[in-house]
């Protein structure tokens, strides 16, 4: 895969497991970058998703600019760090 959208209120594994269990991994997707889609918009909402293992992080509602914008940036620093 080249990014995972990841919704972090899942039922069974939420996306913040969800992404430390991809990033625990030894796959092949181990280094995709995740970025969380979340309703939380409070303030450390983002920072948590960080920490959790997320490389980036849209607040829903999402307009099509935000999410263009955000999966834009994370294929380009996946791309550069391919390449490097």
């Amino acid at each position: 895969y080249d990014l995972v959208l990841m919704d972090c209120n899942m039922p069974n594994m939420d996306g913040w497991c969800a992404t430390e269990a991809i990033r625990g991994g030894d796959g092949p997707c181990k280094n995709v970058p995740v970025v969380a889609l979340t309703a939380n918009a409070m303030a450390g909402d983002m920072e948590y998703c960080l920490s959790r293992g997320m490389d980036d992080y849209i607040a829903k509602p999402i307009t099509r600019v935000k999410l263009l914008e955000v999966v834009d940036r994370n294929l380009n620093v996946n791309k550069r760090a391919s390449t490097s």
